[in-house]
């Protein structure tokens, strides 16, 4: 019986897609946003923007965004009438900007729980 190179290839291909389908290295997975991890810059992430490596933290528009009507270009938060040249295109984030990227990308309904202690134990005797 001689086997067809193409069924191996989609045969290959199906298995592939199919072991990587389960993989979503999404950084907008609760924990993902850990000290030392790095991003490039204009890196999306849903909810929380484009990460913004020079400034080291995420922004609502892609670094050196330029907008006509303003005549100006959008970097680190503030508008210029130029483009910020700069050689930084990798960088991790501020302490800071990793607790607003948990913040943000928290999954809906989480709670945080703390605060006011336990008020539902007793401790003493029912008379």
């Amino acid at each position: 019986m001689k086997r067809s190179k193409s069924v191996k290839l989609v045969l290959l291909g199906g298995l592939s897609a199919g072991a990587l389908a389960g993989c979503d290295s999404s950084p907008s997975q609760p924990g993902a946003f850990r000290p030392g991890n790095v991003y490039t810059n204009n890196y999306y992430v849903a909810r929380l923007g484009y990460y913004h490596a020079p400034s080291r933290a995420w922004f609502p528009l892609p670094y050196n965004h330029y907008d006509a009507k303003r005549n100006a270009y959008y970097h680190g938060g503030a508008w210029s009438p130029t483009p910020q040249m700069t050689i930084t295109n990798l960088s991790e984030p501020t302490s800071e900007a990793l607790r607003a990227a948990r913040a943000a990308t928290a999954p809906a309904g989480t709670v945080r729980r703390s605060g006011f202690g336990s008020t539902s134990r007793y401790h003493g005797v029912y008379s």
